[in-house]
C-alpha cells in the first residue's frame, strides 16, 4: 500500500477512517478533526488522492448541507447512496439529516434534546 502524500493527508485519512458505521460527517467536519479548521476543499482533494489499497469509508463524507457532492445521476452520487443505504442511512434527494445521522447528532440530542 502506498503512503499518505503527506501529514495533512494521513490526518485527514484518520479522520474519515474514523467516522463509524451508520454516521457521516461534512467536509469541514472532517478538516476540523483533523486539526485543519478552514480546510474543507483539501480533504475533497485528499479523497481523490487516496493511495492505492488504502481502504476509506469515503462514502461517509459529504457537503456541510448533508448533500453528496457527486453529481446527481453519476455513477459517483449512485454508488455513494447505495452504500449509505446500506448501512441504514437515510438518504431522500442525494441528501442525507445530518440532525440524524451526523457525526455530532448524539451529542446534539444528549445536551439539547433535539429528536432524531
Amino acid at each position: 500500500m502506498d503512503k499518505p502524500k503527506s501529514e495533512a493527508h494521513a490526518r485527514i485519512f484518520a479522520a474519515i477512517a474514523a467516522i463509524p458505521h451508520g454516521r457521516v460527517a461534512s467536509y469541514g467536519a472532517i478538516a476540523a478533526r483533523a486539526g485543519l479548521p478552514g480546510r474543507a476543499r483539501l480533504v475533497g482533494r485528499a479523497l481523490g488522492e487516496v493511495p492505492d489499497g488504502m481502504e476509506l469509508p469515503w462514502f461517509r463524507v459529504l457537503r456541510s448541507s448533508g448533500q453528496i457532492a457527486f453529481p446527481p445521476g453519476s455513477r459517483g452520487f449512485k454508488e455513494q447512496s447505495k452504500r449509505l443505504k446500506a448501512e441504514g442511512v437515510e438518504v431522500k434527494n442525494g441528501r442525507v439529516p445530518l440532525a440524524t445521522f451526523g457525526l455530532d447528532a448524539d451529542l446534539d440530542r444528549a445536551l439539547w434534546g433535539m429528536p432524531g
